[in-house]
This record gives structure tokens, C-alpha cells and sequence, in this order.
């Protein structure tokens, strides 16, 4: 499995697009004895929105490589007799607990999903546009505009998984990590004695006992330069930054596992400052060993040097395995809870709604670009006369029509407004 894999399965990017709201028509009553019925025409369904949805049966974001873009249904249009027409159906996608959601374009986190049940509103569905119903006056009783629906919201979001688990196992290859989880908890991870044998972190359930749990993390080992890619450490340092404490467990068979131990926590240093915050028990590991017995005095007293505290541990005969489970749930109690992002609406300033601006395309052709203007040329329902006239109402109010004139517009030029193509006329 390659790097590139790893990756895969816990970071994506998808593009989301909410349904658009269904048209408005124009309609009148026709019934007997009643010459003169009014209009009926009704309004366009809601769109469908785009929801993110926690599911603890998800553990990947595998399947979001597979699929990139989702879309919820259009409203329908809307109906005679005042009938408005039937809403599109909301979307929900399922992400494994840990997702942390952000625009991708701005970064900006839109929410964090951590629980089950937790529904996150990604893409908001357009309103139905109106039907002539609304349209009527004593002016004009029989008007014959309606309004097309509003676009749905469409965005690209990044997607990071962060797993949740109360205590992390962090070290270099072969520490036994994975040995360590499995003489714990009732994981089984592959073990083998060669590089890299994790290649995905594993969860682990340990029982303390008076029906109380912790959920421990096999994080894959740590190497020099993981913090900028090196190795499989940096598609999974994320996953330390949502634990409460960490194990730092330390391979007895290296020449220098008090170096080993710097080396560790400059790498998480240099990727989050924070992750050295976090209460820390590290572990000689292997103490079944004779010459890794001989070194503890040696490795004790550097760590201790340090400020650190640590145990003697040999996972594979179990022998401090529990002790140090124990030592570490008791770290925890006494830790804060874990970071979790919210949905914080990020203020910008926008440009004013009304603001517009004319560019001259040559040969005739003028666009006209404006937040607002392009809004409602892009829900007038151009087939009817009234609609085309209210239209041309709203140009004259914005004053569009007098810049046009101003910039040079002649009779028969086109003029683009979002998709529609007009023909000027004086």
C-alpha cells in the first residue's frame, strides 16, 4: 500500500450541490360559471439540501474516492389551483465520527462531527419561485409573470477524519505499538517485525473494570521528517491531535531509545505545539529482553532528566501492560476534554447586492455583471410578456439602463446578463 493510499482514509474533497427550487407558473381559474377566475397559478417546491450526517458504522473516507459529487433533488414546479409543487428530497451523507468539514475553497470550518446522530446543513436548497398568484393587483388582476426557483447552494468541501480515542499510542516502528493494543484491548492488528507493519491506525476497546472503557489508538510509527510528509507519519499525525493523553511507547532494541524520544517529540512539536501539551506517559517497551533490562537504568534517568514520567513495560508477556493502562486512565480523568470544532459563521463583508458593473465585449456586445441583477435575470421565466416587462422595471430602478445608455449601448447590441442574451431596444 502506497502513501498516496494512506491518505485516502482520512482526508477527500467531494462537490455538493443542493437542489434548485422548482419554477412558479402562471395559471388562472377556469370554472364554470365563474367567466373571470383570477390567477392560480402556484409556487415552485423547495430544493433539496445537502446535510452531512455522523454514522458510527463509517470508520473510512475511503468511499468519498470512489465518489466525488452528490446532489439532492429539484423542487417540482409548481401546479394550477394554487398548488405549490412538491419539495425535492434532502440528501444526507454519512461520515465516520471525527470528520472535521471545511470549505475548501476558504478553509473555513463548517462543522465537527463527533457524534452519532450529528447533522451538519452543507448545502441549502433553493426557494420555488412564485407563481402569479402573488402578482395580482387592483392594476393589474390578470398578471402573467411567475418566477423561476432559486439555484441551490453548490460548494466543494474538504473532509478530514480525526480519529477519536481517549489515549494515543505514538512511538517509532517496531516500539509494538500494535502488541502493546492487542495485550489490552480486544484489537487485533497485524503485527510483524519489519518496518511499518501498521498502515492504518487502530482503535482498541480497553475494559477498566466497574463498566468503565477507554478507546486506545495504534498510531502508525513516527519517523524523522514525518511532520513534512516523510515516511506515513503525516497522514496520521492528525489523528494524535484528537486524543487526551498520549503513550509514548519507546522500542527497547534501539541503540538510543532516549533519542528515539527526542526525535519523536520534535516531530510532533514541529507539526502542532499543542500535541506536547497533552499529559504524556512514556514506556520502555521489550523489558523481557535481557539487554533491553540492561538499559532501563540508563533510559530511566534521561526521560526522567526531562520531566517525563515513565514505566517499564514488556507488551508482548503483558508483564506492566495493565499497569501502564491504568497509570494512563488515571491521566485522563485528570485531563481536559478534547478540542472540538464548532460551526462558526465567518462574517465578510459582501459587495453591495445592487452594485453592478458594464463591460464592453466588442462588436456590439455588452455584459452587465451584478449580484443581484444576474439573480433575478437568471428567475425570469422569459416566455412571459409580464415577466420580461417587470424586468425591464428593475433595470431602470438599479439604473442600469441609464448606464447602459451612457457607456454607449445601441440599438439592436446584445446585452448578457448571467445566462440570458438580450437585444437592445431604445
Amino acid at each position: 500500500m502506497t502513501t498516496k493510499e494512506i491518505q485516502y482514509f482520512d482526508q477527500a474533497t467531494i462537490t455538493i450541490k443542493a437542489g434548485n427550487g422548482g419554477d412558479g407558473i402562471v395559471a388562472f381559474r377556469h370554472e364554470k360559471f365563474i367567466p373571470l377566475g383570477g390567477p392560480s397559478g402556484g409556487d415552485g417546491g423547495r430544493g433539496g439540501s445537502v446535510f452531512l450526517v455522523c454514522d458510527p458504522t463509517q470508520n473510512t473516507l475511503l468511499i468519498f474516492q470512489r465518489k466525488r459529487h452528490y446532489a439532492a433533488d429539484p423542487g417540482k414546479p409548481g401546479g394550477a389551483k394554487n398548488m405549490s409543487g412538491k419539495s425535492g428530497a434532502d440528501l444526507e451523507i454519512k461520515v465516520p465520527p471525527g470528520t472535521v468539514v471545511r470549505d475548501a475553497k476558504t478553509g473555513d470550518v463548517l462543522g465537527d462531527l463527533t457524534e452519532k446522530g450529528q447533522r451538519l446543513l452543507a448545502a441549502k436548497g433553493g426557494k420555488g419561485g412564485r407563481g402569479n398568484q402573488h402578482f395580482a393587483s387592483s392594476r393589474n388582476q390578470a398578471p402573467r409573470t411567475a418566477e423561476r426557483g432559486d439555484p441551490g447552494e453548490a460548494r466543494e468541501l474538504a473532509l478530514e477524519l480525526k480519529l477519536i480515542a481517549d489515549i494515543g499510542i505514538v512511538g517509532a516502528p517496531n516500539a509494538g505499538k500494535s502488541t502493546y493494543l492487542a495485550s489490552v484491548s480486544a484489537a487485533r492488528p497485524k503485527i510483524a517485525d519489519y518496518p511499518f507493519t501498521t498502515l492504518t491506525p487502530n482503535l482498541g476497546v480497553a475494559d477498566l473494570g466497574n463498566f468503565s472503557t477507554v478507546v486506545l489508538a495504534d498510531i502508525p510509527g513516527l519517523i524523522e521528517g514525518a511532520h513534512l510528509g516523510a515516511g506515513l507519519g503525516f497522514a496520521f499525525l492528525r489523528h494524535i491531535q484528537r486524543t487526551r493523553v498520549l503513550i509514548h511507547l519507546l522500542d527497547g532494541l534501539s541503540p538510543n531509545p532516549a533519542a528515539d524520544f527526542g526525535q519523536i517529540l520534535a516531530e510532533l512539536s514541529l507539526f502542532d505545539e499543542k500535541l506536547l501539551e497533552k499529559p504524556m506517559i512514556v514506556a520502555l517497551n521489550k523489558m523481557d529482553l535481557a539487554d533491553v533490562g540492561a538499559k532501563w537504568p540508563q533510559v530511566k534517568a534521561e526521560i526522567e532528566k526531562h520531566g517525563y514520567e515513565i514505566m517499564a513495560v514488556s507488551a508482548a508477556t503483558h508483564v506492566g501492560a495493565r499497569d501502564l493502562l491504568n497509570r494512563a486512565s488515571q491521566l485522563l480523568a485528570e485531563a481536559p476534554p478534547a478540542p472540538v470544532y464548532q460551526a462558526i459563521p465567518v462574517y465578510r463583508p459582501g459587495p453591495d447586492p445592487d452594485a453592478f458593473a458594464i463591460h464592453h465585449e466588442g462588436k456590439g456586445v455588452w455584459r452587465v455583471a451584478g449580484k443581484r441583477i444576474e439573480r433575478a435575470a437568471d428567475m425570469t421565466i422569459w416566455d412571459y410578456e409580464d415577466s420580461a416587462l417587470r424586468f425591464q422595471q428593475l433595470l431602470e430602478v438599479l439604473g442600469i439602463r441609464a448606464a447602459l445608455t451612457e457607456a454607449g449601448v445601441k440599438e439592436g447590441d446584445t446585452v448578457l446578463i448571467g445566462d440570458a442574451e438580450l437585444e437592445w431596444s431604445d
